[in-house]
């Protein structure tokens, strides 16, 4: 009988994917300093912050402002992940440490930047940031495998949202653009090594797919938690190139595609009904973007 913890018969592969991360990694290593405007910066006690000091569009601030929101929350994801892998191979375990090592960088840099730039009030700013840390994250689900398949969704929610962003922003701030772009690149990496480790156990056994039907239904970022994050995500939707459209586009038809899905072939009843969920899921959500495609074409 199966159960929701990463399979051992699979540690030798974890471990290539692993060293093969590391070594991607180490070729694009950076640090946050080198990305930032810092001949824009002034003191805020010398020059206090006004409005009139703001440069970027709305849309393009609220995208990065909750992609900051999103990124300072690194604590409780790790904690996340170091109970739900707490049993797991050790691989993982290392795994879980070099991410957080890697994505510590993000909200730091975000934070600077909007900082520096004069894009976003301090004050406000810094109450917004202290309050999505204490209300904390709290998921759904906590066995080992649906944490991969979300972990897998997350980090290519994230990296289309970065680069996506980064095409609007490129006009009116090219520092802007090129910092988003590197934080997209990390999450590349990221979600490469969570992807191909869910693709590894279906391939061992099509049945898995119990474990990721609900996270794949069910998927929403971790940003959620912050405040007006369904207004922040309308105006982004409409003014910074990242809404349901492109989730469909670029993440959930990818990864579907990308394990196989319609393919499988799983032997228990429930794996089916899983399989034909998740199918059926994304025969939906397709329709729904045909349909406001031809309708935008009007």
């Amino acid at each position: 009988m199966l159960n929701s913890d990463l399979d051992r018969r699979l540690e030798p592969r974890i471990k290539e994917l692993y060293q093969l991360h590391k070594e991607r990694s180490a070729n694009i290593d950076w640090s946050y300093h080198e990305f930032i405007p810092w001949d824009k910066a002034m003191s805020f006690k010398r020059v206090p912050w006004e409005e009139s000091q703001v440069t970027l569009p709305e849309g393009v601030i609220v995208a990065v402002e909750t992609a900051l929101l999103t990124e300072v929350n690194l604590p409780w994801y790790t904690s996340h992940l170091d109970y739900t892998f707490k049993n797991s191979m050790e691989v993982i375990n290392d795994f879980v440490r070099t991410w957080t090592a890697e994505e510590d960088q993000h909200s730091n840099l975000l934070e600077t930047y909007l900082l520096v730039t004069r894009n976003v009030n301090p004050t406000r700013l810094h109450e917004l940031r202290r309050r999505v840390v204490e209300n904390g994250w709290f998921p759904d689900f906590t066995n080992p495998l649906a944490t991969m398949a979300y972990t897998s969704l997350q980090e290519l929610a994230t990296l289309v949202f970065y680069n996506n962003v980064a095409k609007i922003a490129g006009p009116h701030d090219k520092d802007l653009s090129t910092l988003l772009r590197r934080l997209a690149k990390d999450e590349a990496l990221h979600y490469a090594f969570y992807r191909d480790t869910v693709k590894a156990h279906l391939e061992l056994d099509p049945n898995f797919i119990v474990f990721f039907e609900d996270v794949i239904i069910n998927f929403s970022m971790p940003g959620a938690v912050m405040p007006d994050f369904t207004e922040r995500m309308k105006t982004i939707a409409i003014n910074a190139n990242y809404g349901p459209l492109q989730y469909f586009d670029q993440v959930l038809d990818v990864v579907v595609t990308y394990w196989d899905i319609a393919n499988l072939q799983p032997t228990t009843d429930e794996a089916k009904q899983s399989q034909a969920n998740i199918l059926n899921y994304h025969g939906r959500l397709k329709r729904i973007k045909d349909r406001q495609l031809q309708k935008n074409k009007k």
